[in-house]
């Protein structure tokens, strides 16, 4: 009898104090990463503050000078501390997605583990692409925001407020472009199938719009169009890649 359905090697025997050992094992080798990437984000800091600050640049009218004002002296020490450890996070995010993957691997059937480095760089792909998404829609969020309070308002951000803003902007949108590897994960595992996300389309659609906006920090329109539509559409190439999967899971059943 073939052994594809079962989870291959030992691995699949471990106890629950060797779970815990390498559930340790892994969370150490995710947190040095990220603390790596917050001392090359440390380092780069100037080079970020300048990436950052380039959509509200843009929304000024000329001679209007683009800078962030201070209210306390602890206030530039503490933004940098934020931003390195976002950075740092950002930075490391391939070698967390591996970490996962490697976690659950061992209770993962052999024919499953190929889905190995599309899951790791699929994830990496979709959580920049996402940042990308968030940096080109905070210009048109600040214009839109700005016309919202009207034309008797001057704006004079502190570094805190802005570059919170812009930060959880970026990591929001990234971490919803992980919206598709979930839903095929748990299709993989199982514990999802196409018909199930089919059946409850219309609750998708209406979730994903209250998610969006209880995780964009600015809640406006645009923003809530601009990331509301991705999700959306991949809800939808989920259900494709489920179908996909069982047709051809069905052919190779009946082939063997």
């Amino acid at each position: 009898m073939s052994d594809e359905g079962a989870p291959a090697g030992d691995e699949s025997r471990m106890t629950m104090l060797e779970h815990l050992t390498e559930l340790r094992r892994r969370l150490i080798i995710a947190f040095a990463s990220v603390g790596i990437g917050a001392i090359i984000a440390w380092i780069f800091y100037p080079q970020i503050i300048e990436f950052l600050l380039e959509p509200y640049c843009r929304t000024l009218e000329a001679g209007e000078e683009c800078q962030l004002y201070v209210r306390n002296p602890l206030e530039p020490f503490s933004v940098r501390l934020t931003v390195a450890g976002y950075g740092g996070v950002i930075v490391a995010m391939p070698m967390i997605l591996w970490q996962f993957w490697a976690f659950v691997a061992p209770g993962l059937h052999s024919h499953e583990k190929r889905y190995a480095l599309p899951f790791v760089w699929g994830g990496v792909a979709l959580f920049f692409s996402g940042a990308g998404l968030a940096y080109w829609s905070i210009e048109r969020a600040l214009d839109f925001l700005s016309q919202v309070g009207g034309e008797d308002f001057t704006s004079l951000f502190a570094p805190g407020d802005y570059l919170g803003f812009v930060i959880k902007m970026i990591v929001a949108f990234g971490v919803a472009f992980e919206f598709p590897i979930v839903l095929i994960f748990l299709q993989i595992l199982r514990i999802l199938d196409y018909r199930k996300l089919v059946r409850g389309r219309q609750y998708a659609i209406v979730g994903i719009v209250i998610l969006v906006a209880f995780i964009t920090p600015s809640g406006d329109p645009f923003t809530l169009m601009i990331l509301s539509v991705p999700m959306w559409l991949f809800y939808e190439i989920s259900i494709v890649f489920g179908f996909l999967r069982e047709r051809q899971s069905r052919k190779a059943a009946k082939d063997s």
